[in-house]
């Protein structure tokens, strides 16, 4: 499937989330109950619900996406390129109609490939477009769908070749497979810190991209392809 695939076909994502409440105590009250019922057994006995809700931006019913940043390959002079664009803002509702602006110009054909994408950032993405009263983007829409109808590549999965219990992140991958990185000065564990308390968005929008650009890599790294060079990554406002 990986040598037939058309990279012009294929955009690469990356989402950042945060907590939808910079703290605990500014949740409503009838959300801290949910949110204490939903985590009741994923937080240790130690910990409290409030202590917790530093995890709340991985849980689309108690995040909020404040970055997606995508990669779109094309050739030119008979080299690949890679074009970086994201949409990012304080204001979700506003990047979600903006993505989804640059989606309806696309064909409902094409890919989306990420890294855990099948088990974060698509589901995520679907769920607060309804959040937002969006429509689901068609290149999003599962319903209906046969497993082999739906245009998803996920590089994590590609890796586990059927072991389902197999996690390997997009960095050790990327290392194992000799793709080079972007030097990154945050992880994604840093991401609600530098988002509430140094109000920095710029900063995690530039780790988005470089989360894309390795993502990419990647998939050329699988696909048994050449990577592209660092002067054929554009990154367009």
């Amino acid at each position: 499937m990986l040598k037939t695939l058309d990279l012009n076909q294929i955009m690469v994502i990356d989402i950042e989330t945060v907590p939808q409440y910079a703290h605990y105590s500014d949740v409503p009250q009838h959300l801290q109950d949910l949110w204490e019922q939903k985590t009741h057994y994923q937080r240790s006995a130690e910990q409290s619900p409030e202590d917790f809700y530093e995890k709340a931006g991985i849980m689309a019913e108690f995040g909020k996406i404040v970055c997606v940043s995508l990669g779109i390959f094309y050739t030119q002079d008979k080299k690949q390129h890679l074009r970086i664009k994201s949409f990012y803002g304080h204001d979700e509702l506003d990047l979600l109609k903006d993505f989804n602006m640059l989606l309806e110009k696309q064909p409902a054909s094409l890919m989306f490939c990420a890294h855990n994408g099948k088990e974060f950032d698509f589901p995520y993405l679907c769920r607060r477009f309804l959040i937002n009263g969006l429509d689901i983007p068609k290149q999003l829409e599962l319903s209906g769908k046969k497993p082999w109808e739906v245009n998803h590549i996920d590089t994590m999965e590609l890796w586990k070749f059927g072991d389902y219990k197999h996690y390997t992140s997009l960095n050790l991958l990327a290392a194992i497979l000799n793709v080079p990185t972007p030097k990154d000065d945050i992880d994604g564990s840093m991401v609600r810190q530098v988002y509430y308390e140094e109000q920095n968005l710029p900063r995690i929008v530039t780790y988005c991209q470089k989360d894309v650009i390795t993502t990419a890599q990647v998939l050329l790294k699988l696909k048994g392809v050449e990577e592209i060079s660092a002067e054929n990554i554009t990154i367009v406002t």
